[in-house]
């Protein structure tokens, strides 16, 4: 590796700077949009069964994205397998589009309702823990997102 002297560093490090920052610029602008899905997971007793992931703070739905030529009903279905052990579920029902972050124009999610759902946890790198909560008593440490998605589901209901 080569040793540059600190006076030439010195006069790189804005130029690279700006450059890092031109090329972030870029890939946001022209980044493929992402579609995504979010379940609202309801056991057979009525509780909605949220996820703890292992990088982000707070229970969240659970949820990820849709593979290319992937439906977005089998898309949330696969999540529901992956994050919570989903063995049965009853019926599903989307309940409507949203912007998943707002700062990111391009990412989309479909929210659904899966009721019925049974489910056996096995912890993975990414999930941590997944519990059924009584809707009348959630955890406190909900994200802005998930407050937003199920302020969405109590609006009204599904679109089928």
């Amino acid at each position: 590796m080569v040793k540059l002297p600190p006076w030439l560093v010195r006069l790189l490090h804005p130029l690279v700077h700006a450059a890092h920052r031109a090329m972030a610029a870029i890939w946001f602008a022209t980044r493929p949009a992402t579609t995504g899905v979010h379940a609202i997971p309801i056991d057979e007793q009525g509780r909605l069964i949220l996820v703890r992931l292992s990088y982000a703070k707070g229970w969240r739905l659970p949820g990820g994205g849709v593979g290319a030529g992937e439906d977005r009903t089998a898309a949330v279905l696969r999540e529901l397998r992956e994050e919570i052990g989903m063995t049965a579920h009853g019926r599903v029902a989307a309940i409507g589009d949203f912007e998943h972050r707002p700062d990111f124009r391009r990412d989309s999610a479909t929210l659904f309702l899966v009721e019925g759902v049974r489910h056996r946890f096995r912890p993975s790198l990414e999930v941590a823990e997944a519990r059924a909560f009584p809707r009348h008593a959630l955890p406190a440490d909900l994200p802005p997102v998930t407050r937003r998605l199920l302020a969405l589901w109590s609006a009204g209901p599904p679109i089928d």
